[in-house]
């Protein structure tokens, strides 16, 4: 029976883990049944953690949240970019609204004003809880209570025709969702794909007419981002880079005392039947790389890594196992290496180990660093796994 060993990658633990191995291994036997998917979890004996409680971390700043001017490379026949400012401040559309709004006037008598619908209905949608947007994560029902009560609702509502409001609250929606799934490191992140049918639903629970989640998105905010009333994209609070951030700690922990992972993962393999098929995601590709480099494993028939760091750290002479200019080893078996152009933590091995490797590029149509973590939502990375499986 083929095996597949899935490695998952930087900031992932239980429970977390056990969703995403359950997510993969569905995913691939749906494609190809007969399948063994052998999950390795490192995270929880060789993750990094402050031992200390954070003593090493100085206060946080005060750092705002908002909106700005156009960042560098900002396009506006792509979308990614102000999903990416949404992520950040997922109000920003909003705000921009109202503040085309004109002058508040006195209304007649028993006159409803124009944003009650729009209140009433995301009471309706709080009260139905998150399964709207499901696939995106929790936080539906808080986040529509949330802009049922939000002060600027009346002056974008008047600003705005009743179905443009509806588009725009529905991407604020899916915006702040997004948002916390984010911030709580959830190891699968929607696709744009998904994310846009969430606001088509969404939209047409609100009123707009379903003519699709990509309708009008730069409207608003891109014509903000070239004003003088924009303001700069702030980084999200806990960067990649930043001490508190688990991902971090797990590579710094790895690159400085990670013989005990590799031990770990050759003792696993030793025990398979071959063949046997080797998916690692981020980190956990560095690791399978790095295990299969330093030692021959005959079982392994195939090499998979996912948004992987392995060739920079090679190409940076930081990979434990292996130096630039040394070959690729003779046992390494084949290396399928996929990657997402938007992903930053994704790179490419085929121009270091020229026959060895093939990389191929997936979109998932998300900002970083949401494309680091939706590839396992993207039905191309489950398809180019089986189509190469032994």
């Amino acid at each position: 029976m083929p095996t597949v060993v899935f490695i998952h990658g930087t900031g992932v633990r239980e429970p977390g883990f056990s969703a995403l191995a359950g997510r993969f291994a569905a995913a691939l036997t749906a494609l190809r049944a007969g399948l063994r998917v052998v999950p390795y979890y490192w995270g929880g004996r060789h993750g990094a953690t402050l031992a200390a409680g954070g003593a090493c971390l100085p206060p946080e700043g005060g750092a705002s949240r908002g909106l700005a001017e156009a960042p560098a490379g900002w396009d506006a026949d792509d979308d990614t970019a102000a999903w990416a400012a949404l992520y950040t401040h997922p109000d920003g559309e909003l705000e921009v609204a109202a503040s085309g709004a004109e002058r508040a006037v006195e209304r007649p008598p028993g006159s409803v004003p124009p944003q009650e619908r729009t209140r009433a209905l995301l009471l309706s949608l709080a009260a139905q809880g998150d399964d709207l947007a499901a696939e995106l994560g929790p936080g539906l029902a808080r986040a529509a209570a949330d802009l049922a009560a939000h002060p600027l609702l009346g002056p974008a509502a008047s600003a705005l025709e009743p179905g443009d409001l509806a588009v725009l609250i529905a991407r604020a929606l899916a915006a702040r969702v997004m948002a916390a799934a984010l911030d709580a490191d959830l190891p699968v992140i929607a696709g744009g794909d998904a994310r846009d049918r969430v606001v088509d639903r969404l939209a047409s629970a609100l009123g707009a007419a379903p003519q699709g989640a990509e309708r009008g998105l730069r409207g608003v905010l891109l014509r903000a981002a070239g004003s003088a009333a924009s303001r700069a994209v702030v980084r999200r609070r806990r960067a990649l880079t930043q001490a508190t951030h688990p991902a971090a700690g797990d590579v710094l922990r790895y690159l400085a005392r990670g013989e005990g992972t590799r031990a770990e993962l050759r003792d696993l393999v030793a025990g398979l039947e071959p063949p046997v098929t080797v998916v690692g995601h981020s980190l956990g590709g560095i690791i399978a790389l790095d295990t299969l480099v330093a030692a021959a494993l005959p079982q392994v028939r195939l090499l998979v890594t996912v948004g992987s760091q392995g060739p920079f750290l090679y190409e940076s002479g930081s990979l434990p196992s292996l130096a630039h200019p040394e070959p690729l080893p003779p046992h390494v078996p084949d290396w399928l290496n996929l990657y997402d152009p938007r992903d930053l933590l994704g790179y490419l091995g085929a121009g270091l180990f020229p026959g060895r490797v093939t990389d191929v590029m997936v979109d998932s149509r998300q900002p970083f660093p949401a494309a680091h973590s939706a590839y396992w939502t993207h039905p191309d990375v489950y398809r180019h796994i089986v189509e190469r499986l032994p």
